[in-house]
């Protein structure tokens, strides 16, 4: 069971000449298995917060566990903004290449054909359309089987149809290999469709202002009604919310 527990009491930066706090006393646990989105305001810290559980930024005040040890130590996987795909390699390559010994070739082409890149597992990156590339990375990111899986606004800048078929893509994925996901984004339809569990934050420094699981079946997650129905309800029940997104 891979339990994560955020207990950040520092986190502060340069700016201007003055030491800024980006994060303070933050608490948060986060049970196995469980999708769970970050939702708040451009720059409040939430892609920082990803960078300090990935061991990427060592520079605070705090512990991050899973399983009672140190996160940077573990088996975590990280879905970036930027796809992040190495431009000498084709698809099958960029997967493949995370891992050091012979790759699992039955498990890529189950996580290719769930990902509908079957057919496009030998094209290089730039024949890919962005929204291709952002699958290849999700892929890339699940085919380790981390304890952990992080993702950082992943289908930001993408239109909205293709947005949304990806979204559906990574929940029947998400599904099929349940994982803790730590997802984040500014856009609560989004959260809605895909969460267990939404986190709101607050402007910086970041804190946690509301914690609201999602109460919806995997029915209701692909009905863009039932979802706009749902967010209009969370924000009538709490007003306070709307000056987070």
């Amino acid at each position: 069971m891979s339990q994560l527990i955020i207990d950040i009491q520092d986190k502060s930066h340069q700016g201007g000449g003055l030491n800024q706090q980006t994060i303070a006393n933050f608490k948060l646990q986060i049970p196995s298995h469980q999708f769970v989105c970050l939702v708040g305001p451009s720059g409040c810290g939430k892609t920082t917060l990803l960078n300090m559980i990935a061991g990427l930024d060592q520079q605070y005040q705090g512990q991050i566990l899973i399983n009672q040890q140190p996160a940077a130590a573990a088996h975590i996987g990280y879905v970036f903004q930027n796809p992040r795909l190495l431009p000498w390699y084709n698809v099958r390559q960029n997967i493949e290449i995370v891992f050091p010994q012979t790759p699992p070739s039955e498990l890529i082409d189950s996580l290719l054909e769930s990902m509908q890149l079957l057919d496009a597992q030998h094209r290089h990156p730039q024949r890919l359309s962005l929204g291709m590339q952002r699958r290849v990375s999700i892929i890339r990111a699940f085919a380790i089987s981390p304890k952990l899986l992080l993702m950082d606004e992943p289908f930001v800048s993408l239109d909205a149809p293709t947005a949304r078929q990806i979204r559906q893509q990574l929940y029947k994925l998400w599904l099929s290999r349940p994982h803790t996901v730590l997802f984040v984004t500014h856009d609560l339809r989004e959260a809605i469709a895909l969460a267990d569990r939404l986190i709101f934050l607050s402007a910086s420094p970041m804190r946690i202002c509301a914690d609201i699981p999602v109460k919806l079946n995997h029915l209701q997650r692909n009905d863009a009604k039932a979802i706009e129905d749902y967010r209009q309800h969370l924000l009538d029940q709490h007003g306070e919310l709307s000056k987070l997104l």
